[in-house]
């Protein structure tokens, strides 16, 4: 039976506390440094050489539901009553809205060094040490709205300009590419500096710290944000009955993209399983 994720607006104090519970224990444990070190490992950008998978490629979007299903799994083997929420950022857009409350994630970095100093994750509470970073900052950190430079979060007006694109990818299939919804929801611009951050990426620029570059995963908020941009991969099926994620077939020898991107049919490193696999997860969960 599937189970559901839910509007982390609508969690009840008590799912607050189970979720909070859940992630503290996967942390106790040292499973959910895991997946920090992987996302770093896989954080490749399409100007370096070899196979991208997290990023800046097709499986953007099947790479990420991979991963969030581990770390769901993980949650529920701690608490079988826990699933990942998700924060709808188009509608919670404040530095004082749920997520960023108490209970919660906590709230915004202090000014002077962005250390995040309130709420279960900070560095203070004793149970969020940062061990796997690109940095040797053991603390999390958060800049909310970037105070020096200011940002908005996307709108669901940046959302539809992505979902209204019936093709879900097409070539160079990396971060250049104008039609696609996935490079439109993953959110590769033109330009430079804030004009070139959309959707996706704009929600991590947003955000600040360490939501900013391969360690994202160290702060709790990555797990909801994902699974807001998962949820619209499902609306965009559910819109498009009729397409599929693509490359369907390798590109060929000849493309400067050859062994660089997953085609729906390739293994989908580092699991065994590949994008088509990904594809209909209506049996596992749904979203209310």
């Amino acid at each position: 039976m599937a189970y559901t994720r839910k509007n982390v607006n609508r969690l009840t104090a008590g799912e607050r506390r189970r979720f909070v519970g859940a992630l503290l224990e996967v942390k106790r444990s040292g499973e959910y440094d895991e997946f920090v070190r992987m996302h770093i490992d896989f954080n490749t950008p399409d100007g370096e050489s070899g196979l991208r998978t997290a990023h800046m490629a097709p499986s953007f979007l099947p790479w990420h539901r991979k991963l969030l299903l581990d770390l769901e799994r993980a949650l529920r083997r701690v608490d079988d009553s826990v699933t990942v929420p998700y924060w709808d950022w188009t509608r919670d857009r404040t530095p004082t809205s749920v997520p960023w409350t108490d209970d919660l994630l906590g709230g915004n970095g202090r000014r002077s060094d962005k250390q995040v100093m309130n709420g279960p994750f900070a560095y203070r509470s004793g149970h969020w040490r940062l061990t796997e970073n690109v940095t040797d900052r053991r603390y999390l950190t958060r800049d909310l709205g970037r105070a020096r430079d200011p940002i908005q979060l996307p709108t669901a007006q940046d959302v539809e300009v992505a979902m209204a694109d019936p093709v879900y990818d097409t070539a160079p299939w990396d971060s250049t590419v104008t039609r696609g919804f996935r490079n439109k929801l993953e959110g590769w611009g033109q330009g430079r500096g804030k004009v070139s951050w959309h959707n996706h990426n704009r929600v991590h620029r947003w955000i600040g710290g360490v939501m900013v570059g391969g360690a994202a995963v160290n702060d709790p908020v990555f797990w909801l944000h994902h699974a807001f941009v998962d949820l619209q991969w499902v609306r965009w099926q559910q819109r498009y009955r009729e397409h599929r994620y693509l490359p369907a077939t390798p590109p060929g020898e000849r493309s400067a993209q050859h062994d660089r991107v997953v085609a729906r049919h390739d293994r989908l490193p580092p699991w065994d399983v590949t994008p088509d696999d990904l594809e209909d997860m209506s049996g596992v969960y749904r979203y209310e």
